[in-house]
This record gives C-alpha cells, sequence and structure tokens, in this order.
C-alpha cells in the first residue's frame, strides 16, 4: 500500500476547527479526513495512508505528542508527514515534538492561506524524498531504502554488494567507472579482494537482471547505458 499524495487528515477535539478546516482545505483541492482523538487518529490513519496528518497538539485523553509517537510506530505511516497544530511557542514543545516524530509545527490562530501553502510545501518534499529513493534504468527500478530491485514489476534478490555495485552505475547513467573507482567506493582500499571480484558481480548482476544495460568498457571499466 503506498501514501496517497493529497489525502489530509486532521486530528483536533474541536469539532468547530474540524469542521472549518475540512470545508476550507477541500475547496483547495485536498481530500479531507477528520478525527476527533487521538486513539481515533491511529486507527484511522492506517486505514487511510494519508500524505500529511494535521494534529493538535493540546487534546484529552492521548494528545497530540503521545498521539504522534503510536503514529510513528506503524511502520506502513513512516512517509507520512506530521504536522502540529499548536498555540505554545515554547521551544521546549517543539522539541518535545520534532524528538516525538512531528515534521513541522503550524502556529495557532490559524491562518488558511498560511496552512495551505505549508501543507503543499510539506508534500513538495515527500514527492521529492520518494522520487530521491528510486531509481529506474529502462525496465529496472532500485527502491533504495529497502534495498530492492524490481524488473517488470517483479521482485528479485540481490545481496547487498551487488545492489550497492548497480546502484553506484544507476546513479550516474553513462559515466564508465573504473575498476579502481569500484573497489574503493563499494568495498574500500583496505579491503583486500581479487581483480576478478569486480568482474564477477558485474557477471551475477547482469544474469539477474535479464537485460543488457551494463556496457564494458574495454580496459577502462563499466557504465550503465540508458
Amino acid at each position: 500500500m503506498s501514501i496517497r499524495n493529497n489525502l489530509i487528515l486532521l486530528v483536533d477535539d474541536e469539532k468547530y476547527t474540524l469542521e472549518f478546516l475540512s470545508y476550507s482545505l477541500s475547496k483547495h483541492g485536498f481530500k479531507v479526513e477528520t478525527a476527533s482523538s487521538g486513539a481515533e487518529a491511529v486507527e484511522l490513519a492506517q486505514k487511510m495512508l494519508p500524505s500529511v496528518i494535521v494534529l493538535d497538539v493540546m487534546m484529552p485523553d492521548m494528545d497530540g505528542i503521545e498521539t504522534c509517537i503510536e503514529l510513528r510506530k506503524i511502520t506502513k505511516l513512516r512517509d507520512t508527514a506530521i504536522a502540529f497544530l499548536t498555540g505554545r511557542v515554547e521551544d521546549y514543545t517543539q522539541i518535545i515534538g520534532f524528538e516525538a516524530g512531528a515534521d513541522d509545527f503550524i502556529k495557532k490562530p490559524i491562518r488558511l492561506n498560511v496552512l495551505v501553502q505549508r501543507i503543499k510545501a510539506i508534500q513538495k518534499r515527500l514527492n521529492r524524498k520518494a522520487s530521491s529513493n528510486i531509481i529506474e534504468v529502462k525496465n529496472v527500478k532500485l527502491i533504495l531504502e529497502k534495498f530492492q530491485v524490481v524488473i517488470d514489476n517483479d521482485m528479485i534478490t540481490m545481496p547487498k554488494r551487488e545492489f550497492e555495485l548497480l546502484t553506484l552505475l544507476a546513479q550516474n547513467p553513462q559515466k564508465v567507472f573504473t575498476r579502481e573507482e569500484i573497489f574503493s567506493k563499494i568495498w574500500g582500499y583496505d579491503t583486500m579482494i581479487s581483480d576478478r571480484t569486480v568482474n564477477v558481480h558485474i557477471s551475477r548482476i547482469r544474469a539477474k537482471l535479464k537485460a543488457n544495460i551494463i556496457k564494458t568498457v574495454k580496459g577502462v571499466g563499466y557504465s550503465i547505458q540508458v
């Protein structure tokens, strides 16, 4: 399941605030769901997978800090941004909030145009982060944070060194890496390996990719062709 880019979860125990913000954000093109307590937010967020959770700090029973901590325990919400709504501006409130896993703070009283721009800015950061974690070369996709290789929607297994070597080439398409450069970047100069190590790893990667995207530059090294 993936994070839905334009879906916002608003969490506040004040009914008027939820209604006002939900209506206003919807008018600006966001799809909005609401929760009136921390417990409801944790349950709803797991079903929704929102891109951004806008969370009031001061709530009864489970406050915003406690709710944020619980949300950050949920693996499938790791790409969701959490922005606190707060009328408190003390440094320690923000420190505690960031330690709990918050990404941003939005001050009360809420100015709608500021809120909209802050949410858009958060979503842009999320999109940049997501795109920087994925490299695509032809029909091959590398998901960096998960050490996964996907070919035509099929997952393949690749050991860490092979994955790192393929990533190095894929991050620098057309650039020719000498064997010495690959040695230093993947294994380090202090590691004792034979001259054939890079060749063997390249051969194994090619066999798994089933696509001729790694070119041998005779007498020099290797490069990715796009």
